[in-house]
């Protein structure tokens, strides 16, 4: 089974980057047959910027750019997705949804059929979600910010495209210590590709 992970963070040495490479980490341990490949948005260069190629591509009257075919294509060749990223203003940051708003095109991640409604072509990608936020978690359930997270994210985005979202974490600042973090990031990376909690349980024995 392969991983992809993806993160976007332009700080080498940002929380971000640790979550990600612990996620990996726990793929590695899990067996020989489990491969990952990770995505540095910004240290790679991606293009967030939604262009009129990419609104060609949206109307179904252009080819997609270079770019999004190469990333595209690692994602096809995932068995899951990863998605490591800091909360910026309640959500994922810029980069990173602008990797998802032209990466995840009308004609590969759906198919907007106006005489037949939406044709989901993603049901076969598992995706696992991990947010790194610096607020605390009474800050987040008086306001409802992760729900609303979940609803954009996890239904708006993947539910649409017919996604299932097998992780949805939060990482919260709360405390100075951020190992336990660390620990449920490789756990998470580990148990990626188990398929029930009896897989998970006898992983972790």
């Amino acid at each position: 089974m392969h991983a992809l992970i993806v993160f976007a963070n332009p700080n080498p040495g940002s929380f971000t980057h640790s979550v990600a490479t612990e996620v990996a980490e726990g793929v590695a341990q899990a067996g020989p047959r489990d491969t990952f490949e990770i995505a540095d948005l910004a240290a790679e260069g991606f293009d967030p910027r939604f262009s009129a190629a990419d609104v060609a591509v949206h109307l179904r009257e252009g080819p997609s750019p270079a770019d999004v075919v190469a990333e595209q294509a690692r994602i096809d060749r995932a068995d899951a997705l990863v998605l490591v990223y800091p909360v910026y203003w309640w959500s994922m940051p810029g980069l990173l949804k602008g990797w998802i708003d032209r990466v995840f095109s009308n004609g590969w991640a759906y198919d907007d059929m106006p005489d037949s409604g939406t044709i989901k072509r993603l049901s076969h990608l598992r995706v696992h979600l991990i947010a790194i936020g610096g607020a605390n978690m009474r800050t987040y359930a008086r306001h409802g910010y992760f729900g609303a997270m979940k609803t954009q994210i996890d239904h708006g985005i993947f539910g649409y495209c017919g996604a299932s979202v097998a992780t949805s974490e939060l990482l919260l600042g709360e405390t100075q210590d951020m190992a336990p973090h660390l620990d449920t990031a490789r756990a998470i990376g580990h148990n990626l590709f188990a398929t029930s909690p009896a897989e998970k349980t006898a992983d972790a024995a």
